[in-house]
């Protein structure tokens, strides 16, 4: 059975979700790849954008052909992020989409926070870019492929790879 789960995304609706469940988002998430992570952990007393309650998708997406909202945006490997990840949980980020495994640290920092780490598909990135309805720059434009986007997402597919209780599809 697909879960389908409107963004922003709420405790409730993590602590339903268990690993290997098949979700479907919709909704508000920011994009946001190791770059970008790392200037928001330098200045988590000045944040350009809300980080509490929202989810984030690991990508840099490709420019938009005319007549696309978004290029291809596939996900990117997640433990690029895992130095970041921690700290952005315990300052109220609830969920994350990226593909590949998480430290031991990222685990035990969604456990702590009630998080979750959704999987989305390697190599799908232009079925993923079909899902995307409006796509708008909000933060680090120097970082050009790698700023944060805020994307209105429709039944964007993943799959629960991480829940709430720590239990890993990778395990």
């Amino acid at each position: 059975m697909i879960k389908k789960i409107s963004l922003p995304i709420t405790d409730e609706d993590i602590a339903g979700l268990k690993a290997g469940d098949a979700v479907l988002l919709s909704g508000k998430l920011l994009t946001g790849r190791d770059a970008a992570h790392k200037r928001l952990v330098e200045s988590l007393d000045d944040l350009p954008v809300e980080i509490k309650g929202q989810t984030i998708y690991y990508v840099g997406p490709c420019p938009a052909k005319e007549g696309c909202v978004i290029g291809s945006c596939g996900p990117t490997t997640s433990y690029r992020m895992d130095p970041y990840a921690p700290t952005l949980m315990d300052n109220g980020l609830k969920a994350m989409i990226g593909k590949g495994t998480r430290s031991k640290e990222v685990v035990d920092a969604i456990v702590r926070n009630g998080c979750v780490y959704f999987a989305a598909i390697g190599g799908a990135g232009a079925m993923y870019s079909e899902r995307v309805k409006q796509a708008k720059v909000i933060a680090y434009d120097d970082l050009g492929t790698e700023a944060i986007r805020e994307l209105v997402v429709e039944d964007f597919p993943v799959i629960v790879a991480v829940d709430s209780l720590g239990n890993s599809i990778y395990r």
